[in-house]
């Protein structure tokens, strides 16, 4: 089996690590705070205490078949995104230059798309990203197949799975909801981003992108309000910005992401087809 290495395991990372474990994979996983050892050894991982934005602990980073850089911004730490994503992989790049493992998966965000009418988007579509997090992941992704043109990229949509529903605290709160009711919102569960992770390792095409969505876009209303049943709360109340209220450029952001690419190259079967599943299944 092959050893598989993963930079940031988080939200995500800890499924894709217990996954590839079950599998047989010596999994090597990374972490910037030493406490967090006993978790990772439960999943069947080997921890490793190391920080991306500090070149000199990357130098302990294991050999590796795979690398799956899922680095996450910990907003304790204060660092800007962009030094994070940007800076942080170009450090791994750095320091990995000669030994860089056979496969490069790395996830990214949809937000690097920027398109407003709520049409379709695939990964041909144009990114032209129109808030802060798009244009920085589109940085980052720039950077990785300028310097690693074989890597994978995983453009996600919002994660949303145990301990982590859009909203939450706000719905249990009864708070009002300010902004465009229908807009969509495009998702994908934990389990099936890390499946998607899984088959991209073993399916993706050297130097391809792929959208991880669930296909199936909710309007806002739809969701929370469906969220809301689901922490038998309040109905969800929206409201219109105030007229001199300053809007962010993601306000205006509105559209359908397709995974059609994910399903048929990756081969991935969702075990939750739409958020009413993945709700459910909560």
């Amino acid at each position: 089996m092959a050893d598989k290495l993963i930079l940031g395991c988080g939200y995500l990372g800890r499924r894709v690590a217990a996954l590839w474990c079950a599998q047989g994979h010596r999994v090597f996983a990374t972490t910037r705070r030493a406490e967090r050892f006993d978790e990772l050894q439960s999943l069947g991982c080997e921890p490793v205490l190391c920080d991306v934005l500090d070149r000199d602990s990357l130098r302990q980073l294991p050999a590796a078949e795979t690398l799956l850089n899922c680095v996450g911004v910990d907003r304790g730490a204060r660092h800007s995104m962009r030094r994070v994503y940007v800076d942080g992989l170009a450090n791994v790049l750095d320091m990995l230059a000669a030994r860089m493992p056979a496969r490069f998966v790395y996830v990214s965000s949809t937000s690097v798309y920027g398109q407003t009418d709520g049409e379709e988007v695939d990964e041909s579509a144009a990114t032209e990203p129109l808030e802060e997090a798009g244009l920085v992941a589109l940085e980052a992704e720039r950077l990785l197949h300028g310097r690693l043109p074989s890597a994978v990229v995983l453009r996600f949509a919002g994660i949303y799975g145990p301990g982590r529903l859009l909203l939450e605290q706000a719905i249990r709160a009864g708070e009002l909801i300010v902004g465009d009711a229908d807009r969509w919102l495009n998702l994908i569960h934990v389990e099936d981003g890390a499946a998607a992770v899984v088959a991209a390792d073993e399916r993706g095409t050297p130097g391809a992108t792929y959208n991880v969505s669930d296909g199936h876009p909710v309007s806002r209303r739809d969701f929370y309000e469906r969220l809301a049943k689901h922490l038998a709360a309040r109905p969800p109340r929206f409201a219109a910005p105030a007229p001199d209220a300053t809007v962010s450029y993601a306000e205006h952001v509105n559209r359908r992401i397709s995974n059609r690419k994910m399903r048929q190259e990756l081969g991935v079967q969702l075990r939750y087809a739409n958020y009413e599943a993945g709700l459910k299944a909560l």
